[in-house]
């Protein structure tokens, strides 16, 4: 089988490997951009692997007039600029020793021994410069039937590196076939060994799960997920009966991971959280259980958070969308509250000032953002 796409054709590209091959090395395409182009994906980065030693990479890429940046040395990873283009080049590694959370590696010349210490059959794959797929593992099959396995024996897999099993239900979510199942023997070796979850830290756990919730429909996996105990470990009290319904409903807008974690719940204290994601969240949760339209939904959170609200709120109580709830929204994140503190001074201040103010705003809000200044002053 071949793969084509730009992201092979680039120049710069095709000319990295042109000069590791005219020095006696491989040059392989490996990983997602493989695994993408099979299955008619977008492609994003592009890495390669190699035989030759990291030095050996630089001194090449260097002679061929590419920059190179020392990303990864310790474990074989030079970055490449070439042609304008970012490539992380990669030795043949094997692991040498593993504790759950990192690897100590020995760079190899076997591109057999590189694929066996890989994650999943799908990201076992590569491809030489004319695109040719290279299968060392029989991923091509699974890749094909969208079935996400671990390579060799899971439970193997998951203790050299516990995040693996976030890993297997992001790459089911992903890329697995909807209507295939999620692989049995991956998933039980996941039950099994969800407690190494607790040594894996907060960064990564938020970044896998930020990528799982960011896929088409996650919910299948996250069923998964809380069917095996994972979804308790790392987000406890969390439920994802609301997450389906919200999938089927977000369809009528861009796709966003809080509006979907929005809807799990759950203790979020195991994540790393940005104070913008933290703020929004809080933001999210609190309009959910609001009895706002649209519109005033879109005042109070604007308009993204305002739809995030909305559509969250609709999966949550099992109910419709509201009618035009959109152009509400919109109404509602350009609106301007028409009372002002000037409007009510001299005659209140302070308190009292502050009280009437806030009436007045709940009765706009009321009014769905309707009623008008001299229609709030003088009611």
């Amino acid at each position: 089988m071949k793969v084509g796409g730009t992201w092979l054709d680039h120049p710069g590209t095709q000319a990295l490997c042109a000069a590791l091959e005219a020095a006696g090395h491989r040059a392989l395409f490996v990983g997602g951009c493989v695994r993408n182009a099979i299955l008619g994906e977008p492609v994003g980065d592009v890495d390669l692997t190699t035989d030759a030693t990291p030095e050996a990479v630089t001194r090449i890429a260097e002679a061929a007039g590419f920059r190179t940046v020392p990303t990864g040395l310790d474990h074989g990873t030079v970055t490449v600029i070439a042609g304008g283009l970012a490539h992380e080049v990669t030795t043949f590694r094997r692991d040498v020793e593993t504790d759950g959370r990192r690897a100590v590696v020995a760079f190899s010349a076997r591109i057999d021994e590189d694929a066996a210490r890989r994650d999943l059959t799908m990201n076992a794959l590569y491809a030489d410069r004319m695109g040719t797929v290279i299968d060392p593992l029989g991923g091509l099959a699974d890749t094909l039937a969208r079935r996400v396995r671990f390579v060799g024996d899971p439970e193997t897999r998951i203790r050299e590196d516990y995040l693996r099993i976030l890993r297997f239900f992001r790459f089911h979510a992903c890329y697995g076939n909807p209507g295939g199942g999620i692989d049995a023997d991956g998933l039980a070796a996941c039950a099994a060994l969800a407690e190494g979850l607790d040594g894996i830290s907060r960064e990564r756990i938020h970044a896998e799960l930020r990528k799982l919730l960011a896929a088409r429909d996650p919910a299948p996996a996250v069923a998964a997920m809380a069917q095996s105990g994972v979804l308790a470990r790392i987000l406890p009290g969390a439920d994802p009966r609301a997450l389906g319904p919200l999938v089927h409903l977000d369809a009528a807008a861009a796709r966003h991971w809080l509006r979907r974690l929005a809807v799990l719940g759950g203790d979020t204290a195991s994540l790393r959280l940005s104070r913008a994601e933290a703020r929004d969240l809080s933001a999210l949760l609190d309009a959910i259980g609001r009895p706002d339209t649209p519109a005033a939904l879109g005042w109070r959170l604007g308009a993204s958070l305002g739809v995030d609200a909305v559509l969250a709120r609709s999966a949550l109580l099992g109910s419709p969308l509201p009618p035009d709830w959109q152009a509400g929204v919109r109404r509602g994140a350009g609106a301007t509250f028409p009372v002002t503190a000037a409007d009510l001074m001299p005659a209140l201040q302070g308190e009292a000032l502050g009280q009437r103010l806030k009436a007045l705003q709940a009765a706009w809000l009321d009014s769905d953002l309707v009623a008008d200044r001299d229609r709030l002053l003088n009611s």
